[in-house]
């Protein structure tokens, strides 16, 4: 599928069209971090696909061309106790928002991954827009890496969980991990449903 999705907007009076996505939704840890870029119109990269679809190695490389080659490009991330009060659709709303008001450029359209947000601006939410628009890939790489980048400085100062390996996705790994040693408050989200019940059960016996 060819990243081009954004193409047909662009006119006289539509230059920049800002691409938003998040990532880290349905981890059980840490921030959700949305990024937000705009590309220049004819912008063309074979590695920005889809952060989900790319290597490690290659999301590495596609965030240092987004960074050089980008007209403006930002993230933001809201953290686990804020996920807690306002849940993390509206997370991610706020992350996106914010990452927007962080470019400090001129915005004519905004396309996200299938999130509606308020705005007085043309807008679109694509589903899987992150396969079909390249400014939402590009998006998704720099939320997606911003995050990996939180998660190997939260493993270094929380060894136990070893985040480094699962970037607070319910592996067995984790799970295993959170049985022997609980969730920390300062880093879990403690509103999702496997936390949460494991926290109740964890109450409970005492």
């Amino acid at each position: 599928m060819s990243l081009d999705y954004e193409q047909q907007y662009y006119s006289d009076k539509i230059q920049y069209i800002v691409g938003c996505d998040e990532a880290g939704r349905g981890c059980l840890l840490g921030p959700v971090v949305a990024g937000a870029v705009i590309l220049p119109k004819d912008f063309k990269c074979d590695l920005i696909n889809d952060s989900k679809q790319l290597s490690e190695k290659q999301r590495e490389e596609a965030y240092q061309i987004i960074k050089e080659n980008a007209i403006a490009w930002a993230v933001a991330e809201i953290s686990p106790q804020e996920i807690d009060k306002i849940n993390i659709l509206n997370a991610s709303r706020k992350a996106m928002i914010e990452a927007m008001s962080k470019l400090n450029h001129q915005i004519d359209m905004i396309l996200t991954d299938a999130v509606k947000i308020k705005t007085d601006l043309p807008f679109e939410a694509i589903i899987k827009g992150d396969a079909k628009a390249m400014c939402i890939a590009a998006a998704s790489i720099m939320a997606k890496v911003t995050r990996d980048h939180i998660c190997y400085e939260l493993d270094k100062k929380y060894p136990e969980y070893q985040i480094a390996k699962h970037k607070g996705y319910g592996t067995k790994l984790h799970m295993d991990l959170l049985e022997k040693y609980g969730p920390n408050k300062e880093i879990y989200r403690m509103t999702y449903a496997p936390i949460k019940k494991f926290f109740i059960e964890k109450v409970s016996l005492f």
